[in-house]
């Protein structure tokens, strides 16, 4: 990101207002409480619809604003600025933004706390528009940090239920723990720069650079869900509808990927962590791909598809194909944030999110089920529409021909889960519909969020577009992202070939084999291949124990010894304190006490002793100058 030159200062404004509207908005409900529950959900669509009006305007101009923070240090500042890349991102985070808040208006039960919600929804709309536009790391931590916590009341809404509380515990600490690693980049950067401004980690000397890339890389594979840390995302899906279909969309699941993409140079400066984002970034879409095929509940099996979706705009970070990443960023967004609407939906309408009591919900409801039929066809790779394009955008730019292996089976399991998914929703509805296990059932689908579900897979098909070449080379133009290679009719065809076999072929077995997916479904992929067993207290407690010895025998037993040790010198010196020094002392007083008693004994007060005395010292004398003559 550039510096903070700033256009015009009606720009720098807008900059500000675009995050503090939302921010205090929120702030503001959360404050006021239960008192504006009633006025929460018109003011949060006014509010959102604002801050897309906002990012428009911020994208056309490109501002930068300033404000002092640390001044001790170069880059201490908060800054935020405005490039290709966070234009983008922008108005994608405001109108993801704006259409969810609008959908979260006719989902949520009346009677619930939604001042509360909403005013957490809006302060994570704020956090995130500040990560995107953040161009010092002071920015960064403050809106990561505030993302998280955010994340963490939203995921654990109806905190009354354990389940729903546990599950964004887990979510906060597993995030958590990758977020350190922004700190360790901060000092890195301080160290090997002087500096805390993000674009300046690529000048970092050395050592400092490699361990400021570590640190990126842990943050956002933290919060992009990436493997090792994918399962906390299984257990964000007890939050309400609207809160994963923002999550996984636009916003915090995308911030990983985002935050690897702006600092691609700093990866690529590396080395090795260029290198390291690619494969991982590919493994997570391979694996959590095979993952999502195996699951029974609906938004499990959206949940792990963004997981290996996002791992492609990761893999194109590593490779560094940012216009390929930053469009699967954007077409992914739309295409998930439909499918989590007309998931929402369902739930809200049937009570149910299992597979099993989903059959023909796409039937049942026409315009939900229309949008959702776009978004997941979009979703399996088929063409024209939006993700056949943006995989073959990053494929292009991967010279490893075991990487473009792996991503090729990857996108292979696209079409796999998503024709799984479709099969069951567009097929013939199996008798009565589920009972509410939320204690809702209106059974119908408000008017507003079949809208928001169409509009969104309108957008999903729509940016197919991105694959002529008019179309393509004007956004890498604006991305700053000229000379990224594009992908030609070969390799379109390919992978639109892989995409529409692997549909075709699912559909035909959901039929004919149906228990198929129930084997996978039992076995280990549908356990998220264990990776939830990274995120329970045992390996934790394991590790305390294992620190815990480390610290008795090790740590302690070091003290002690220091302390032993520390002791016996201090005795020897004591010892020599007493037998030398003293002694030493003692034999001079004991030599001038002895002197002085021999010096007293001439001392008789008998005048004829004196002479005496005085006749031998004069003899003594007279001889002694004999002798030296």
């Amino acid at each position: 990101m550039t510096g903070t030159q700033i256009a015009a200062p009606g720009g720098s404004a807008v900059l500000g207002f675009l995050v503090l509207l939302p921010a205090v908005a929120g702030t503001l409900l959360l404050l006021l409480g239960r008192r504006a529950d009633r006025a929460a959900g018109p003011l949060a669509v006014l509010v959102t619809l604002g801050t897309a009006l906002l990012a428009a305007v911020v994208a056309a101009e490109r501002p930068g604003l300033s404000v002092p923070f640390l001044g001790i240090v170069e880059g201490g500042d908060l800054r935020v600025a405005v490039d290709g890349l966070s234009a983008v991102l922008v108005v994608l985070v405001a109108t993801v933004g704006l259409l969810v808040t609008v959908f979260a208006v006719t989902d949520l039960p009346a009677h619930g706390a939604r001042a509360r919600f909403f005013g957490y929804f809006l302060l994570f709309i704020a956090a995130m528009l500040a990560t995107v536009t953040a161009a010092t790391l002071p920015t960064l931590l403050l809106a990561w940090e505030v993302m998280g916590a955010t994340s963490y009341a939203l995921i654990g809404y109806r905190w009354q239920e354990h389940k729903k509380l546990d599950a964004g515990t887990r979510a906060f600490l597993t995030t958590r723990a990758g977020d350190l690693g922004l700190y360790v980049a901060a000092g890195a950067a301080l160290a090997g720069t002087g500096t805390l401004v993000l674009a300046d980690l690529p000048a970092a000397d050395g050592g400092w650079r490699h361990l400021a890339a570590a640190g990126i890389l842990a943050a956002a594979l933290g919060k992009s869900a990436q493997l090792p840390f994918s399962a906390w995302l299984s257990g964000a899906m007890a939050g309400p509808s609207p809160v994963s279909a923002l999550l996984h969309s636009a916003t915090m699941v995308a911030a990983g990927g985002y935050l690897l993409l702006r600092t691609q140079p700093l990866l690529q400066a590396s080395g090795w962590a260029a290198t390291t984002t690619a494969w991982i970034g590919a493994l997570t879409a391979l694996v959590l791909g095979a993952v999502a095929v195996a699951q029974r509940d609906l938004k499990q099996l959206l949940a792990a598809s963004t997981a290996a979706q996002i791992g492609f705009v990761v893999l194109a970070a590593g490779a560094g194909v940012i216009a390929g990443g930053t469009a699967q960023l954007v077409a992914h967004a739309a295409v998930k944030a439909a499918l989590f609407v007309a998931a929402g939906a369902w739930l809200t309408a049937l009570g149910t999110k299992q597979l099993s009591g989903l059959r023909g919900a796409a039937r049942r409801y026409p315009g939900v089920g229309a949008a959702a039929t776009v978004a997941g066809l979009a979703l399996a790779g088929i063409p024209p529409l939006s993700l056949w394009a943006t995989k073959d955008e990053i494929l292009a730019g991967v010279d490893s021909a075991a990487l473009r292996i792996v991503v090729l089976a990857a996108a292979l399991l696209s079409a796999v889960y998503a024709g799984r998914m479709l099969a069951v929703v567009l097929s013939r509805p199996a008798g009565e519909e589920a009972f509410d296990e939320e204690g809702r059932g209106t059974r119908r689908v408000p008017a507003l969020g079949t809208g928001v579900a169409g509009l969104l897979a309108v957008v999903a098909a729509g940016l197919g577009v991105l694959a002529l070449p008019v179309v393509a080379e004007p956004v890498k133009r604006f991305l700053a992202a000229e000379g990224e290679p594009s992908p030609g009719a070969a390799e379109f065809l390919l992978s639109g070939s892989l995409a529409v076999l692997g549909l075709a072929v699912t559909v035909v077995l959901a039929r004919v084999r149906p228990g198929l997916f129930g084997a996978l479904q039992r076995g280990p992929l549908g356990a998220w291949v264990g990776l939830g067993r990274l995120l329970s207290p045992r390996p934790a407690l394991a590790v305390a124990r294992a620190l815990a010895i480390v610290d008795d025998k090790v740590v302690d037993g070091a003290v002690r010894s220091v302390a032993t040790a520390a002791r016996r010198v201090a005795g020897a010196l004591s010892r020599a304190d007493r037998d030398v020094v003293d002694g030493a002392v003692r034999a001079v007083a004991r030599g001038a006490r002895r002197a002085g008693a021999a010096a007293r004994r001439p001392q008789t007060g008998l005048l004829h002793q004196y002479y005496a005395q005085a006749a031998a010292g004069l003899a003594l004398l007279f001889a002694l100058l004999l002798l030296v003559r």
